[in-house]
C-alpha cells in the first residue's frame, strides 16, 4: 500500500471561482508575469521572500482573470495547509537539530569518525560526516555548526581547506535537496501527492553516488582551480570552548537519535510493501510511527534524553533549548507557507495544466521539465526553497496518473534542479564565501561549480531510475 505524507488535498478544497479563469496562452502569461513579479522583488528590491510570493501571487491571479474579491482565496487555502502539514515538521525538525548543536552530539560524532580517518582518508569522513549531521538540520544551521570543525581539521591534518570543506558542504547540500525531512523535498512531497518513504528511499540513493562525486572528488578539482587558501584564525560560531556543555553524550545514542526519524519512514515504506495489507495490525503501528509527525516527534522526545540529559542539561535548560529552536525558523515557515499558496494558486487557476498540455505537445519528459523550471527559478531567485516549491506547483498535474516511483523521482528532479549554480543572489554564497575567506571568483569555482555538479550528476541519476523503475 502507497501513503502519502497527511496533507490536505489543495485542489480538492480550491475555491470554484478561480479554476481556469483563462485561455492557455493568457495562463502563461500570467504564470511568467508572477514569477517575473517575485524574481524582481526579490533581486531588486530585496524585498522578503514571503512578502514577494504573496504578491507574485495575486499578479498571477488578476492576470489569469479572477475576479477581484477571490484574488487572496486560493493563496490563503494553500498557506494554510502547507504550515498545517509541513509547518508542524519543520519545527519539529528544528527542534531536534538545536538539541544536538547545543548539546554537543555533533562535536562527539566529528570527533569519533575523524579520530579513525586518514589524511587521505579525510575527505570521505567530512562528506559522511555532513550527510550524517545534516538529516535533522537546515543547511544555513548545518554550515555554522560544520565551518569550525572542517577548519579545525584542514589545521590539525595540515590538508587545503577546500579538500574537506567541499566534502562537507557538498553532503550538506545534497540532504538539502534531495532528502526529506528537509523543508523543500517535504512541500515537494505534499505538493505532488508523493510517497514520502520511497521518496526517502530513492533521495538516498540517488544522493549517495551524487554525494561521492560532488564531494571527496570534486574537492581536488576545486582545490586546483582556487589554488591554496590561508584558513581563517578567527573563532567562528561554535568554536567558542565557553558555549560547549560539561558532559557531552555517547556517540551510539547520538547517532542511534539521528537516525531514528529516518529509519521509521523508511521502515514504514518497507512494511508498506511487504505486508500490503491496511487492516494488518503491523502495517496500522508501523503507518502511525513511520508517518513523519510522529517519526519527528519521538525523536524529538528520545533526543531530550539521549542528547539532553546526556550532556547534563536540567530539565530547565532542555526546556530553554527547545524554546529557542523556534524562533529562528519563523522565516522559514512563512516563505514555506507562502510557497504553498503561491503554488495552489497555479493550480486553481489552471496554470499546472496549460504548462501539462504544452509539454505533452512538445514530448518533454516530466522529470527534465520539473529539473528545468526549478533551475530556471534558482538562478533568478536565488532560494532553493522558492525554486522546489514553485516548480514543484507547476508541474503538480504532471504527477496525475504517475506511479508511485515516478512521482518521487518527480520531488527529486524538482529538488535537483533547485540546486542549480548557486551565486551572487543566494544567501548561501555569502556565507560560504565570508566562512571560508574566499573572493567572489574563488567562491564561484569552488562552491558555485559544485552546486551545479550536485544538480546536474542528480538528474542524470533521476532520468534512468525514471526508465526502468
Amino acid at each position: 500500500m502507497s501513503t502519502t505524507l497527511p496533507v490536505l488535498h489543495l485542489a480538492d478544497a480550491a475555491p470554484p471561482a478561480l479554476t481556469h479563469s483563462g485561455s492557455q496562452a493568457q495562463l502563461l502569461l500570467a504564470a511568467l508575469l508572477g514569477i517575473a513579479v517575485i524574481v524582481a522583488l526579490i533581486t531588486r528590491l530585496r524585498l522578503h521572500p514571503f512578502l514577494a510570493l504573496t504578491l507574485g501571487s495575486m499578479v498571477l491571479a488578476a492576470v489569469a482573470g479572477a475576479p477581484l474579491d477571490k484574488l487572496t482565496a486560493s493563496f490563503a487555502t494553500g498557506f494554510g495547509a502547507t504550515v498545517t502539514s509541513v509547518g508542524l515538521l519543520i519545527g519539529l525538525g528544528a527542534m531536534l537539530g538545536k538539541l544536538l548543536a547545543d548539546s554537543g552530539g555533533a562535536t562527539v560524532v566529528a570527533d569519533t569518525v575523524l579520530a579513525r580517518s586518514s589524511k587521505r582518508t579525510l575527505p570521505w569522513a567530512m562528506a559522511l560526516i555532513a550527510a550524517v549531521l545534516g538529516l535533522p538540520l537546515f543547511f544555513e544551521i548545518g554550515v555554522v555548526l560544520l565551518i569550525p570543525i572542517v577548519l579545525l581539521v584542514a589545521r590539525r591534518g595540515n590538508v587545503p581547506v577546500l579538500r574537506v570543506g567541499i566534502p562537507a558542504l557538498a553532503g550538506l547540500s545534497v540532504l538539502h535537496g534531495l532528502v526529506p525531512p528537509h523543508p523543500g523535498p517535504l512541500v515537494a512531497v505534499s505538493a505532488l501527492h508523493a510517497d514520502l518513504g520511497v521518496t526517502l528511499a530513492l533521495g538516498l540513493l540517488v544522493g549517495i553516488p551524487t554525494l561521492v562525486i560532488a564531494g571527496p572528488l570534486f574537492a581536488r578539482v576545486a582545490e586546483r582551480w582556487v589554488g591554496p587558501l590561508e584558513i581563517p584564525t578567527r573563532t567562528l560560531p561554535g568554536e567558542d570552548a565557553s558555549q560547549r556543555p560539561e558532559h557531552t553524550p555517547a556517540f551510539g545514542a547520538v547517532l542511534g537519535t539521528i537516525l531514528l526519524p529516518v529509519v521509521l519512514m523508511l521502515a514504514k515504506a518497507l512494511v508498506d510493501v511487504v505486508v500490503d495489507n491496511p487492516a494488518a495490525g503491523v502495517q496500522r503501528a508501523f503507518d502511525f510511527v513511520g508517518s513523519p509527525l510522529i517519526a519527528l516527534l519521538l525523536s524529538v522526545l528520545v533526543a531530550m534524553f539521549t542528547l539532553g540529559r546526556g550532556a547534563g542539561f536540567t530539565k530547565e535548560r532542555i526546556s530553554g533549548v527547545v524554546e529557542k529552536s523556534l524562533a529562528p525558523i519563523a522565516g522559514i515557515v512563512f516563505i514555506v507557507g507562502a510557497g504553498g499558496g503561491f503554488k495552489q494558486t497555479l493550480v486553481d487557476v489552471g496554470v499546472g495544466d496549460a504548462i501539462s498540455s504544452w509539454a505533452d505537445k512538445l514530448h518533454i519528459s516530466a522529470l527534465l521539465l520539473g529539473w528545468l523550471i526549478a533551475v530556471l527559478i534558482r538562478l533568478a531567485t536565488g532560494s532553493a526553497t522558492v525554486a522546489t516549491i514553485t516548480a514543484a506547483g507547476i508541474v503538480s498535474p504532471l504527477a496525475v496518473g504517475m506511479s508511485t516511483t515516478h512521482t518521487a523521482l518527480l520531488v527529486l528532479a524538482v529538488g535537483a534542479g533547485s540546486l542549480f549554480f548557486s551565486h551572487v543572489n543566494d544567501a548561501g554564497f555569502w556565507l560560504v564565501k565570508e566562512y571560508f575567506g574566499m573572493s567572489v571568483g574563488q567562491t564561484i569555482k569552488s562552491w558555485s561549480v559544485m552546486e551545479t555538479v550536485i544538480s546536474v550528476t542528480a538528474i542524470l541519476l533521476i532520468l534512468p531510475l525514471g526508465l526502468v523503475l
